[in-house]
């Protein structure tokens, strides 16, 4: 009975809502006078058993939230074909002075990474809105209302004005990637006081994300026949991932499992007296961690440089078992997003590489570029002038595979180990690094994905 109504008496005797912080652990940290008690009590809640996460619930609600930090980003790209051979197409606005669809995914590219990777890094230095609470609270809501306004686009007759249609669009990438910015990165803040394997849990729910989208896309494509309906569907999708994200998120406060650690890291920062978060070291910190800050940018550098830019221009022969409609939705998109995640998953078992030596296979993947481009990779309105060395379509399918697998497996790794490389009062902050280096080594990849058909051009 006693611990019941310790639970219950945050909302019997207070009026304020629910934080991170319930009332009795609010009153432990008040307890402490900046004197060193905060350095003890401290280490009297780091050495009690922590509890169990009964049923992996908050590993299960970081993985939705992984989910919901890339849900934009994959679902806006997998929607290629509504946008290119709908909504901007010729045989449904007529002939336009503009070509709007000649380079969507590229401008689409540069509306969702820069505000993303932008928004990313000063949410390390300022806090948007408050509060880690209210940053997620709000960054989600905007989200979900710019997510409506798409799928209002997408119910209207937009074929007498496709430049409007084309910069609404525009925008809304925009204004959704600066939250998602924000929210992406202090998830990876919020998470970095739990165990390592929690990290993971959100890397993993990033690349559940882009399978999922893939699966919703080919659901939406076979139930209906009109790509205004399946789109329409396709984008409320989204908007209920995006509702479960924001009520779990709530769930989290409530929790044994996810109060002690989120103790541990209030009384650790408690400890280093009162004015810790006006000096946070940020150069020392980011110094700190940059050889595991290194390892994730540079995982998702490679990643990017040939997913889906080169990845999904790969062409197959005329004999191959997986027939031209599905080859590169089966090969590209499904293949990616499905061994991608399984990486992510085999670190919640295994950690090989050490820290120390995760460099090794880091830099090695860097060979996957030219390996994709030597295989049939042929853009459209490209004229390909160097040959192709990679004519066999299972040994392409098979670097394929080694190439996602290997990106969700050592990003995982990366951003799990960033954290630990800092004391527990710097974790929030490391993590927040770690997501920021993560969307700029997509950012640096899709940039330089550009190069590649000038290179088969040579």
């Amino acid at each position: 009975m006693g611990d019941r109504k310790s639970e219950e008496s945050p909302f019997i005797s207070s009026k304020k809502p629910v934080t991170l912080n319930p009332s009795w652990e609010s009153q432990l940290q008040s307890d402490t006078n900046g004197k060193g008690s905060g350095s003890v009590m401290s280490k009297i809640v780091a050495s009690l058993q922590p509890p169990i996460d009964k049923h992996k619930l908050v590993f299960f609600i970081f993985i939705l939230h992984g989910l919901g930090t890339l849900m934009p980003w994959n679902m806006f790209i997998t929607a290629k074909a509504y946008f290119e051979d709908f909504k901007l197409s010729e045989n449904y606005t007529g002939p336009t002075e503009t070509n709007y669809r000649g380079n969507f995914m590229q401008n689409m590219g540069f509306a969702s990474q820069i505000p993303n990777v932008l928004f990313n890094w000063i949410n390390i230095f300022m806090s948007f809105g408050g509060d880690l609470t209210t940053r997620i609270v709000y960054s989600i809501l905007i989200e979900i209302v710019i997510l409506i306004i798409t799928v209002v686009l997408a119910m209207l007759d937009s074929s007498e004005w496709p430049g409007v249609f084309f910069w609404a669009t525009m925008c809304s990438i925009v204004l959704i990637n600066m939250c998602n910015g924000i929210y992406q990165s202090t998830i990876y803040g919020l998470v970095a006081s739990l165990p390592p394997k929690y990290t993971g849990a959100v890397v993993l729910g990033s690349n559940v994300s882009g399978c999922f989208a893939t699966i919703m896309s080919m659901l939406c494509a076979t139930f209906f026949s009109s790509m205004r309906t399946s789109a329409i569907y396709y984008f409320v999708t989204a908007i209920l991932v995006l509702l479960f994200c924001f009520d779990t998120y709530f769930a989290l406060p409530l929790n044994k499992f996810f109060r002690h650690y989120e103790m541990i890291s209030k009384h650790s920062e408690k400890s280093s007296g009162s004015k810790t978060e006006l000096n946070v070291p940020y150069w020392q910190i980011f110094k700190k961690a940059s050889p595991q800050l290194f390892n994730v940018f540079f995982t998702f550098f490679v990643t990017l440089s040939v997913f889906p830019a080169v990845h999904s221009d790969i062409k197959r022969s005329d004999d191959f078992v997986i027939g031209e409609k599905y080859f590169t939705l089966m090969t590209c998109f499904l293949t990616f997003n499905v061994f991608a995640m399984l990486g992510s998953l085999t670190t919640s078992w295994v950690q090989w590489p050490k820290p120390k030596y995760l460099v090794v296979p880091v830099v090695l993947r860097v060979v996957f570029i030219p390996l994709l481009i030597f295989c049939n990779y042929a853009p459209k309105d490209i004229v390909r002038t160097l040959p192709v060395f990679i004519t066999n379509e299972w040994v392409y399918w098979i670097i394929a595979i080694i190439m996602s697998f290997s990106s969700g497996y050592l990003s995982s790794l990366g951003m799990m180990y960033a954290p630990q490389t800092v004391h527990a009062k710097y974790q929030v902050t490391a993590g927040m690094f770690a997501a920021a280096v993560l969307v700029s080594g997509i950012f640096a990849g899709v940039m330089f994905s550009y190069l590649s058909p000038l290179i088969i051009q040579l």
